[in-house]
């Protein structure tokens, strides 16, 4: 059935003569309009409008232009299709996301130079359904920390969540979840318990100004919309008011589950209205682990049942509402990470009894290698340890797995390896039916929020928050979720348009550069969020966030099941049991040389780079070069601890002395480091360096020159060391 023709002509006269040498010129620009909803007002104003933008490319001289913009439910969902006939250009969308997408599109196309008599597109279903971003308020936080603090006017500023938003359906994101410990205190006053409100009139008229208005900018571009929280928290006033004795509340973590009856009635009335109140929040995201301490793993699920999903399934509304299912955390008494084939069946059985209650399938999150997904494309654990294959096999009925990459290890430097999200999407996507149990994907942090800049140290005209630091980031995870098949040029486009010529080879630089990442990531074995950050070579040893010592890295086992460690190679290589390194291992001097070769070429690609008083385009190359030197300070670090292990192995002094050469090159690749960073990024506040502490840690700046004497320390750690050799 043709949908109705709402509008049949709007006309929109745009002037542009601030950008012309010449007389005044109008540009008339006509749309018509054959889908009336909010994405589709917004499509259109986002594609018209931008020719009224400075710096936006104007057609050449002819007729006026038409932009016609329809639903046609054959090009499914999310899908869209651009064509142009002259220079009336019809673009239609298999609902109103793909009209967005294909508005978008046409745009994208526009600013990269392509005439509107030859814009055209046709993109059908994407490959993964969810494709959604984790994003943690920094009120009532995961963790207490002044890095995340820091955020909070940012956060509560509507003209950043419109800049955010934008850029998520730019890059065919299509579900924002907000993070929260206990939200409900800011979105709703509970009828029934207004003691729990820990606000006046004006304040609490604030806070749901501020969610209505994020939730209805999420629904003008088609977004789903989700808040998630953990179990079980409550508000210091409801506590005080009804359980003295509590600690169920921020900055409280791992704390006894709080069942009482009056708790339960609070929490799922408080989800129920919460629904109600706000018709523009979709869904709701149930966790079950943090302040569930003295509960097994059944209670859990029943606790959960009996107060969130009752709740959510008691509100009224005109939409059914969606769930996601995070898996359990925990599989004893205690709120300590864990896993097991038990609880797994517990939580299945509990989501199948829900049949379809819910809108869609119910999504199920799971953290793809625990808290750092930027690694090693092979599953090798989720929260707690390995995954047992229950939540796969059979066939699922009701629910689908979402894979949460967490990014809790790059902020300051830019990332961009697109062929490692290919290869994740390759092996853990749906495929053609062979997992057809994924429903899609994540990004996000939960040590980190993507909004003030709090990392530059010179002015920059190009962004004004974080995340715009970071687009390649989200251009490349949002792009390559909808369609894998994105060709790199879609991409390496984008930096030509930002710098002309002088940008040709940043995407090649950064997939080269940045792959450091994921290569100390996948050698040196890692678990909750600080327990490693990357970019600055830090881990947490013991009870200390500190950088990554030769020791350690000797020590420590990998994460991925194909590279070897320092200490189980050069062991291996002494004991002539060669045979027991299987075929296409990764053993330190291979890692080492593939580091060396990428991190070379990516620096000879942006050498000749004159970035001139393009600032943007200086932080660009800068970050290409600090990521390069990085990977060569990892490179020469394994070679030296190879190096020292096997003096320690054998007493060979040619040994130690290689050591001492090796760990100096990396002491001067450091000094690399600096010498690019220390001109460009301010001192750092960063979450890991709480510690193994819940507690907040004032003393958390982070920059690579303040931890430059532990980089220097490796090298005195090679002179001192004096072994007598074992024997074989």
């Amino acid at each position: 059935m043709t949908p109705k023709l709402h509008t049949i002509a709007a006309l929109v006269t745009v002037l542009v003569t601030a950008l012309l040498a010449g007389p005044a010129q109008a540009l008339t620009i006509e749309t018509v309009m054959r889908a009336k909803s909010a994405p589709a007002e917004y499509a259109k104003r986002r594609l018209v409008g931008a020719f009224a933008e400075p710096g936006f490319p104007r057609p050449g001289p002819g007729p006026r232009i038409v932009f016609e913009l329809a639903i046609d439910p054959a090009l499914g969902a999310e899908g869209f299709t651009i064509r142009a006939a002259g220079r009336r250009i019809t673009i239609k969308g298999g609902d109103d996301r793909g009209l967005v997408y294909g508005a978008l599109e046409a745009r994208s196309q526009l600013a990269h130079g392509v005439a509107v008599e030859s814009l055209e597109a046709t993109q059908r279903a994407p490959a993964l359904v969810f494709r959604g971003i984790k994003f943690n308020t920094p009120w009532d936080s995961y963790r207490p920390s002044s890095a995340l603090d820091q955020h909070f006017d940012t956060v509560r500023d509507l003209e950043y969540w419109e800049a955010f938003l934008d850029m998520m359906v730019e890059n065919r994101f299509n579900a924002i979840s907000l993070w929260t410990m206990h939200p409900f205190t800011y979105m709703v006053r509970p009828r029934h318990f207004p003691e729990a409100s820990k606000w006046n009139d004006q304040e609490f008229a604030e806070w749901q100004a501020l969610y209505r208005g994020i939730l209805r900018l999420a629904k003008e571009r088609g977004l789903d919309t989700y808040v998630v929280f953990w179990s079980i928290f409550v508000s210091p006033e409801f506590a005080r008011a009804h359980n003295p004795q509590s600690k169920n509340f921020y900055p409280h973590y791992y704390v006894d589950g709080d069942r009482s009856e009056i708790t339960k009635r609070y929490l799922r009335e408080s989800v129920t209205q919460m629904l109600e109140e706000y018709p523009d929040l979709d869904g709701i995201g149930v966790s079950h682990g943090e302040g569930m301490a003295g509960m097994t793993p059944l209670e859990r699920q029943q606790f959960v049942d009996e107060v969130y999903v009752q709740g959510a399934l008691d509100a009224t509304r005109t939409r059914p509402v969606k769930l996601i299912h995070r898996v359990p955390f925990s599989s004893g008494l205690d709120s300590g990470p864990g896993v097991s084939t038990q609880v797994e069946h517990i939580t299945r059985t509990a989501m199948e009894k829900l049949g379809n209650r819910f809108s869609g399938p119910i999504w199920v999150e799971m953290k793809f290698n625990w808290s750092h997904g930027h690694s090693t494309p092979q599953l090798v654990k989720v929260h707690g340890g390995k995954l047992g294959d229950t939540y796969f096999r059979p066939a699922p009925p009701n629910y689908k797995v979402v894979w949460q990459v967490r990014n809790e290890d790059f902020f300051a430097l830019r990332w961009g390896v697109p062929d490692f999200i290919r290869a994740h999407i390759a092996a853990n996507g749906p495929g053609d039916g062979e997992k057809p149990y994924v429903g899609g994907y994540f990004v996000g942090s939960e040590t980190y929020i993507p909004a003030l800049d709090y990392f530059s140290a010179r002015p920059h005209p190009r962004w004004k928050w974080a995340f715009q630091r970071q687009w390649l980031f989200y251009a490349l995870w949002g792009r390559l979720l909808y369609d894998p098949a994105t060709p790199d040029s879609v991409f390496q486009s984008e930096f030509t348009r930002r710098h002309g010529p002088r940008g040709a080879n940043l995407l090649r630089a950064y997939a080269l550069a940045s792959n450091t990442q994921m290569r100390l990531a996948s050698l040196y074995d890692s678990r909750w969020d600080f327990t490693l950050y990357g970019e600055g070579f830090l881990a947490l040893q013991g009870e200390t966030t500190k950088y990554i010592g030769v020791d350690a890295l000797i020590d420590q086992p990998p994460l991925d099941p194909n590279y070897l460690s320092v200490a189980e190679y050069v062991k291996s290589v002494w004991e002539g049991k060669v045979d027991r390194l299987v075929a296409g291992a990764v053993t330190p001097p291979l890692l080492a040389d593939a580091l060396e070769r990428d991190c070379r070429e990516a620096l000879a690609l942006v050498e000749k780079t004159d970035a001139g008083d393009d600032v943007s385009l200086v932080y660009e190359v800068s970050d290409v070069k600090t990521w390069a030197h990085l990977g060569l300070h990892l490179a020469e670090k394994l070679r030296g601890a190879v190096a020292l292990q096997r003096y320690r192995l054998t007493g060979d002094l040619a040994q130690r002395e290689a050591a001492i050469r090796h760990l100096e090159k990396a002491l001067a690749a450091w000094d690399d480091v600096i010498r690019i960073t220390r001109p460009l990024y301010r001192d750092m506040k960063l979450t890991h360096y709480n510690h193994n502490s819940f507690d907040a840690n004032p003393d958390n700046l982070f920059h690579w020159e303040r931890i430059r004497a532990d980089v220097a320390r490796d090298v005195e750690v090679a002179r001192a060391d004096r072994v007598t050799p074992a024997a074989p």
